[in-house]
């Protein structure tokens, strides 16, 4: 008896294939994990290579994505950039909060030992480390670097204190913070380096107090 089923070019058509997955666009079922590791990726690759050499196709490659999804998820490289410095720096984001804790003449030992104490934790200090390196070589990384730091934590900084020239005197104090950090982190200078982090605490402070009280 002859089949009377629809037939093929060899023999009974199957089911039809399944449609193909448009680029770009994460299925409903795509992990909600899938940014969060796109992000680690990014600091990984940043803090290896730099802004420069960093491409959203390795960026993917390491998160183990499609490159169509890196752009999905966060647009540019600047836009991935941003993303995993907003991430990385909110630990530094409680930096305020410090300055509401305790007597005005302590502010400066609080804000030092408070920054510090992210730098010298490895899970923190890997993340800072890719957005001082790109910054300093990439204006563009340089840029977002400074956008998030003026908006998100020396404005709050200059909110803690009643003083007529504020955001200069918060400007100053993350000025010397941050040096400090670049000297100490970034470049490695020695002695600075290799100093107990109670001593640069012990140095530091007096000037970071003086930035931010003393007339």
């Amino acid at each position: 008896m002859e089949p009377t089923g629809p037939q093929g070019p060899t023999g009974p058509a199957g089911p039809p294939p399944p449609a193909a997955r448009r680029r770009g666009r994460p299925p409903r079922t795509e992990s909600a994990g899938t940014r969060d590791r796109i992000l680690t990726a990014a600091r990984e690759e940043f803090s290896a290579r730099g802004y420069d050499r960093t491409s959203v196709r390795q960026i993917a490659k390491a998160a183990g994505v499609d490159p169509a999804l890196v752009h999905h998820y966060f647009g540019t490289k600047e836009q991935v950039f941003a993303a995993a410095v907003e991430v990385a720096f909110a630990p530094a984001l409680a930096a305020p909060d410090t300055l509401a804790e305790g007597a005005p003449d302590g502010v400066g030992e609080r804000l030092t030992r408070f920054v510090f104490g992210v730098w010298e934790n490895p899970t923190t200090r890997a993340p800072l480390l890719a957005i001082l390196r790109s910054a300093v070589t990439n204006d563009t990384a340089a840029a977002v670097f400074r956008r998030l730091v003026a908006a998100q934590l020396m404005r709050r900084v200059a909110a803690q204190l009643d003083l007529p020239d504020a955001e200069l005197r918060a400007e100053l104090a993350a000025a010397q913070l941050v040096g400090t950090a670049m000297l100490r982190y970034v470049l490695r200078l020695e002695p600075l380096a290799s100093a107990d982090v109670e001593e640069i605490v012990a140095r530091v402070a007096p000037v970071v107090q003086g930035h931010l009280t003393r007339p």
